[in-house]
């Protein structure tokens, strides 16, 4: 009993008077991390025959468990909350610098038409919603955080946005016709890329229906 009495005045006074309650405030894990590493060497705070080592391997797996148990119960609820009821793509918003070089280009070009029931007057910057199917892109005239020059030439490599068409080729002879740059899936499939007058990237895949 005398080793046991040296070695409990060399821990603090809080860790041999109440020692389940300082597990679980954390006063231990401090401690519990040591005694990981002597598990695969040799017991530092065992001194004769008291257990402290013995205290400490129980502390540390009580905190474990504490953890596991907190993170699956995290988990479950992330699960349970999966279940909201997701429909579709609602819309796309893109950044423009001028609405009106957009919309030449958004309704010129690839023949989108606005959706004249959506309100634009509201927000406080200008801008247009198209439509896209039954989804739709909204153009809103806002500084661009993303630069203009150095992006990838493969639209397919940036941040893009993809609409399903019909027919790839007429889409590759209308950019065709007036002089836009664009590029093909680097796998082979049908689809086209391109940029729209403010380098933001547009994938435009063919689908079958």
């Amino acid at each position: 009993m005398s080793g046991c009495s040296s070695m409990a005045s060399l821990l603090s006074p809080p860790l041999t008077l109440h020692p389940h309650n300082k597990v679980n405030h954390g006063s231990v894990g401090a401690i519990s991390t040591n005694t990981q590493s002597t598990r695969n060497s040799h017991p530092v705070f065992r001194f004769g025959s008291c257990p402290v080592y013995h205290f400490l391997t129980k502390a540390k797996t009580s905190i474990e468990a504490d953890i596991l148990e907190k993170d699956s119960v995290s988990v479950e609820s992330v699960d349970n909350q999966k279940d909201f009821g997701v429909v579709s793509i609602h819309h796309v918003g893109i950044l423009c610098e001028n609405l009106e070089r957009s919309l030449d280009f958004y309704q010129n070009v690839l023949g989108l038409t606005i959706n004249e029931a959506r309100p634009h007057d509201k927000l406080p910057y200008r801008g247009a919603w198209l439509w896209v199917g039954s989804e739709m892109i909204h153009l809103m005239e806002l500084p661009n955080p993303d630069p203009l020059t150095g992006r990838p030439n493969h639209g397919g490599r940036d941040r893009h946005t993809c609409i399903a068409i019909r027919d790839v080729s007429k889409l590759k002879a209308i950019l065709d016709g007036v002089g836009i740059p664009y590029t093909l899936s680097r796998s082979g499939r049908p689809a086209i890329f391109t940029r729209d007058p403010d380098a933001n990237a547009l994938e435009f895949t063919q689908v079958d229906g």
